[in-house]
């Protein structure tokens, strides 16, 4: 019954994304878009963004039970560590940091998206959500080649061979490749045990293509992160929390979340402070968005597979 609610939830959430994406399009056409400033896209990121993942110390209460420990501190303590030995590891080794970063990311993106469809996982499930998921990752490349390796040297990225590897894959077409074989990964998960609602895999699809399409690498993955993914996690966190009331569960969801995302704010505002000492304000941001982001992904990851290994 749970699961029949999400999936009917998440397929309205894909439509009225849809829509939005093609209405905030055709005002793109209107209106210039520059207004939507760097510092717009972290404060959405910070507020909506971060908050899907804002549970994960009720998460992590609940693996430490099952390993009979009580101490939440523990869980604190690792979750930060981790946090803290990713944005080292970045900084000593940005350009591999980047790689299994995006590879990682794509797996990701396209399990948390989708996974409200699939009842089986096998490993080609999970190699289609990966394909899929690649497509945040090739769309903006393909449309706006330049401006994303612009935010790659942002990054710290210094390495001549990352981008001339960069400049191969671009010169010899492989983006529309990676891109077919995203879309025939969308097209087997949505054939696969189809139902109407697998529609939501499409709406999906041609909302991120639509983004990346009319906007900068930047305002494109804000778009996406808050508003699709992000968005969905919460959806089928809130349901998790009380099935029987959505809108009980939304205002639990803000309690139990709104902790750990002023805690998370505080501390990119710190690393805000310390990054504006060296560098120019657009770029302190853009740093302090995809480097800020891997540093939580990794753990954010690593404690949702242990909880699915354990529940097992």
């Amino acid at each position: 019954m749970m699961k029949l609610k999400i999936k009917k939830i998440c397929f309205n959430h894909s439509f009225i994304f849809f829509l939005f994406c093609n209405i905030f399009s055709l005002l793109f056409l209107k209106i210039d878009i520059s207004i939507i400033s760097p510092l717009i896209c972290l404060l959405l990121i910070l507020v909506i963004g971060v908050s899907h993942g804002s549970l994960d110390h009720v998460k992590g209460k609940k693996l430490l039970k099952r390993f009979n420990i009580n101490n939440i501190s523990i869980f604190y303590f690792t979750y930060l560590l981790l946090a803290i030995s990713i944005t080292i590891l970045w900084i000593l080794f940005p350009a591999t940091s980047l790689i299994i970063f995006l590879i990682v990311a794509s797996y990701h993106f396209g399990k948390e998206d989708t996974q409200f469809l699939l009842d089986e996982k096998s490993f080609v499930n999970q190699l289609l959500l990966f394909f899929k998921g690649a497509l945040i990752v090739l769309a903006p490349l393909f449309f706006h080649f330049d401006e994303t390796i612009f935010i790659f040297k942002l990054l710290l990225i210094q390495n001549e061979s990352f981008y001339s590897s960069m400049t191969f894959i671009e010169s010899n077409r492989l983006l529309s490749i990676g891109i077919f074989i995203s879309t025939l990964s969308s097209i087997f998960l949505f054939l696969k045990k189809f139902e109407y609602r697998n529609f939501a895999i499409f709406l999906d699809f041609f909302s991120i293509i639509i983004i990346n399409f009319y906007f900068s690498p930047l305002i494109a993955f804000t778009i996406y992160f808050c508003f699709l993914h992000s968005i969905r996690h919460s959806i089928s966190l809130m349901i998790e929390l009380d099935h029987e009331n959505i809108k009980n569960g939304l205002f639990i969801f803000i309690k139990k979340a709104l902790p750990l995302t002023i805690l998370t704010a505080i501390f990119f505002l710190i690393g805000m402070y310390f990054l504006n000492k060296n560098y120019s304000f657009d770029s302190s941001i853009l740093k302090l968005i995809f480097i800020g982001l891997a540093s939580l992904t990794f753990p954010h990851i690593l404690l949702e597979y242990l909880i699915e290994k354990n529940e097992k």
